[in-house]
């Protein structure tokens, strides 16, 4: 066999191999992936990285009072509503309604929290102002139906099933307002970019990011410490195969060129895992009405515990401007 033959059939079969071994990669990826961003099923890894917070005396103390202010929430009488998504999926909400409400919020978790644990601590400032609320159980998480999270490409129309059961059942006589946290921040601002109805007064966005892509490509670089060019391919198959949208890059940004709505940012600056530029970049891509409150010292979705009376003070100044607003 003549050499050029024998080096073009080496290169070949070197060709097919590194091939080969990228498409193993390129699956493997596929498949943690798929586990850690949109998957009910919680990752052992992220299992552990929560068990090696935890070990934290100061985090531990975080989470305790969550946990406490999450029970008491979720002791509270309430009605358990459910409803069917577009697509057929099965959704879970908690409706707390009160003595003559003011307004409602429609409120939506963030990504494998829940909503006791996400609103448990602010809940009672809520239904104290006269806020009825309906707290979403996110797609995916908890109660609701689905296999898979959407990071906003999907519950952003979850969140309009949402909001027409309340205005449906409130007749239409309540101002709404969507409040969101973390991705629930940015399910509220994909939906502002939505149709809604007349009653919906405002956004309140905590601490949301700017588009799947952003989101894991800041954590892909920065907490795993890889290439994002070694996982976009990889998260683009996420969309496409398992969450099923025609525009994996649909943005907050995207829905803000749409929104009329007066919209409430509000982050920390010492977040690590949803970076305070991407509230920055949703604020300045907004130019309709809006305000934007920062905590300095706030770490991720905790904005509330960081600067309480501030917080509080935006809302209520928030809700005394749009009440009334058509």
């Amino acid at each position: 066999m003549k050499k050029s033959v024998k080096k073009a059939m080496v290169g070949i079969g070197v060709t097919a191999a590194v091939s080969a071994l990228a498409a193993g990669i390129h699956h493997i990826t596929s498949r943690y992936l798929v586990k850690l961003a949109i998957s009910r099923q919680v990752p052992k890894r992220v299992q552990k990285d929560k068990e090696r917070l935890l070990s934290s005396s100061e985090i531990s103390d975080v989470v305790t009072t969550l946990s406490e202010a999450a029970q008491s929430l979720e002791a509270i009488e309430h009605e358990t509503v459910e409803l069917t998504a577009e697509d057929g999926t099965n959704l879970i909400g908690h409706w707390f309604y009160g003595d003559n409400p003011k307004r409602v919020i429609v409120a939506m978790h963030g990504w494998r929290s829940s909503w006791s644990q996400d609103f448990g601590a602010i809940a009672p400032f809520w239904l104290a102002q006269g806020c009825a609320v309906l707290f979403a159980e996110q797609r995916g998480q908890g109660k609701s139906g689905g296999e898979y999270m959407g990071f906003g490409l999907l519950e952003r129309f979850d969140c309009l099933e949402w909001i027409k059961w309340a205005d449906k059942t409130t007749e239409g006589k309540l101002p709404i307002y969507l409040g969101g946290i973390s991705m629930g921040a940015t399910t509220v601002l994909m939906a502002s970019g939505l149709e809604l109805p007349e009653s919906v007064r405002g956004v309140i966005a905590d601490c949301g990011f700017t588009s799947p892509r952003a989101i894991w490509k800041h954590v892909v670089e920065t907490n795993l410490h890889l290439p994002y060019s070694i996982y976009s391919s990889a998260a683009r198959d996420i969309c496409q195969k398992h969450i099923q949208v025609e525009n994996d890059n649909y943005s907050t940004t995207d829905a803000l060129q749409s929104c009329k709505l007066p919209v409430l940012f509000i982050h920390g600056t010492d977040d690590h895992f949803v970076p305070a530029e991407m509230t920055y970049e949703n604020y300045r891509a907004y130019n309709g009405r809006k305000r934007l409150f920062v905590v300095p010292g706030a770490e991720h979705g905790m904005s509330y515990f960081i600067d309480r009376e501030g917080y509080e003070k935006e809302l209520i100044a928030f809700w005394q401007e749009y009440d009334g607003a058509r």
